[in-house]
């Protein structure tokens, strides 16, 4: 038996991440969607669950995170939400396939039910999708979204499942929840497994009205983990058609769970039987029921059960900048104001001084595995008045997949991108009258390989360059790095910098003009000594006194 009043479409969407900073600067600033709230998972008060949107946070706009720091990969399979595809003005997407691609994202196009799709993974693996679509608009558009309003994302265009059967599913939308089936076609995706997709349509009339199945017969299952998508929550109106739904579902043999109070909107859960897990979920009370509109995402906010626990909390869950009021939440430190926040569209933090203010500046570059927040609290122990800090971000935290020693090929075209985003920095400087000469480059591993790299591919002179455990990527170059200061440290065992690569880098550096400092720690680890920070504390220092 159908339910007298069906499904309205999505409501949202609730993934796992592995870096709650990373999430935010994907989602909030790269494609510009607010951070409507930033509270706990209910369940395990230690992680973030973070919340994305339009300007209010309206149904069919709203991807959840939890981020669990650290979290391994998951693996996609059967049996789980694989992608989510936003709707986006079919002119935009040019727009949007430059502004990715820009920032490191492989972007491809493919063509569903009709219309043109790109397709990328966010920095933790997800799917996501744009979907050229006309007939959409943003329920209640984010006035001071990154993203131009006229090349806005509208909200959820359709989420897709894999299973191996799309039966239960068809069952399940169709015969429980009111939804209509609207097309099946084969799916490009998975052409090589044979998969075909089905859609199903809401009976709602704004974003978020599709949900696909792909059916992927007898393909494995896949294994969560960061990257992965928890749940789709489907949208109600109210309680009462809540209620209805939960005594049919159970009554279908699916057990529902009982009503769950999760602040903003009340929920239910259940299985179907390929094992995706479903919610249902309340359009009341809403995200502004604790904070008000214009404040929404500012602060860390929880349940009242949770309020006693509130210091533990707030020390618990990692820090995180809000761009959008430049504040930090969590880490012990949330409220304070902080210039540690995302930049423009391309995933960089910065501290210290602004660009505006700043004689002096030091882009700083993690390594594998590392994050922009990591290195950038370098610039607390150097404790430089004097310097504008930037801090890119690599898409996965690599800026390249291989070791830097093999052969060029296997690390592109993610090597010459994550070159382009250091002379994008480089430009950026230039334009507010910071000049190279007056800008420190430094690395740490990866990062440090990618420095040096950088330089001797664009020699000049500039303030500084500190590579602590890196070197040259490829050893033929020319031109005059006119006198550069640079500081070199590394290990003489380091599993990851070889001693003699260490020691060809510092003498091509020298052949190219540099002032090489390199210094070698006996049986240091691969990590950063106190003697290579005061050597750099000491570069520091005297650029800032050859810029007065």
């Amino acid at each position: 038996m159908r339910m007298k009043n069906p499904v309205q479409g999505l409501h949202h969407v609730t993934v796992m991440a592995a870096d709650a900073q990373r999430n935010v600067d994907f989602y909030s600033v790269l494609l510009g969607q607010r951070m409507v709230k930033v509270t706990v998972n209910f369940d395990d008060p230690g992680t973030y669950h973070l919340y994305y949107g339009d300007h209010v946070g309206s149904p069919g706009t709203v991807m959840t995170h939890f981020p669990w720091q650290g979290a391994k990969r998951g693996v996609r399979g059967n049996g789980e939400a694989v992608a989510t595809a936003y709707s986006a003005p079919s002119h935009s997407l040019p727009y949007w396939q430059d502004r990715l691609t820009q920032d490191g994202f492989k972007v491809t196009q493919t063509t569903r039910f009709g219309q043109t799709v790109l397709n990328l993974e966010d920095p933790d693996g997800t799917w996501i999708e744009l979907v050229g679509d006309d007939g959409m608009q943003v329920p209640h558009p984010w006035p001071d979204a990154t993203v131009p309003h006229e090349h806005a994302l509208h909200g959820f265009h359709s989420v897709t499942l894999w299973v191996n059967d799309h039966q239960p599913i068809h069952d399940l939308l169709v015969g429980q929840l009111g939804f209509r089936a609207v097309g099946s076609e084969n799916d490009e995706l998975t052409a090589d497994v044979g998969g075909v997709r089905h859609r199903y349509q809401g009976a709602g009339d704004g974003v978020g009205l599709y949900v696909d199945a792909v059916e992927r017969k007898g393909q494995p299952r896949g294994s969560f983990g960061a990257g992965s998508i928890h749940h789709v929550a489907l949208r109600t109106v109210d309680d009462t058609e809540q209620a209805e739904y939960l005594t049919q579902l159970r009554a279908a043999g699916y057990g529902a769970t009982p009503v769950q109070d999760r602040q903003y909107f009340h929920s239910i859960y259940f299985r179907e039987p390929n094992g995706v897990l479903f919610e249902i979920a309340t359009d009341a009370p809403g995200f502004p029921d604790d904070e008000p509109v214009e404040r929404l995402g500012s602060s860390l906010k929880l349940p009242a059960w949770f309020e006693n626990r509130r210091a533990d909390i707030e020390r618990r869950v990692p820090r995180i900048v809000n761009r959008e009021y430049g504040v930090e939440i969590g880490g012990g430190t949330s409220g304070q104001a902080t210039t540690a926040a995302a930049t423009r569209n391309d995933n960089t933090l910065h501290a210290g001084r602004a660009l505006t203010d700043a004689r002096v500046a030091m882009i700083l570059v993690h390594g594998r595995g590392g994050t922009a927040a990591d290195i950038l609290t370098l610039s607390e122990q150097w404790n430089q008045s004097a310097y504008a800090y930037l801090a890119p971000q690599a898409t996965g935290n690599t800026w390249y997949p291989q070791s830097f020693l093999a052969p060029v090929q296997q690390n592109q075209p993610y090597l010459d991108q994550a070159l382009a985003r250091l002379d994008g920095l480089m430009h950026e400087l230039a334009e507010t009258g910071i000049s190279a000469d007056r800008v420190i480059l430094g690395g740490f591993s990866q990062g440090a390989c990618l420095v040096s790299e950088y330089v001797a591919r664009h020699p000049k002179r500039y303030g500084g360059v500190a590579l602590l455990s890196g070197g040259l990527i490829t050893l033929q170059h020319q031109g005059d790095l006119d006198g550069t200061p640079i500081f070199m440290g590394n290990s003489d065992r380091d599993a990851h910098i070889p001693h003699a690569r260490f020691e060809e880098s510092a003498a091509l550096l020298a052949d190219l003009g540099a002032r090489v400092d390199a210094r070698v720690y006996p049986g240091m680890p691969h990590t950063i000594v106190q003697d290579e920070l005061d050597a750099v504390g000491r570069m520091m220092q005297d650029l800032t006194l050859r810029s007065v």
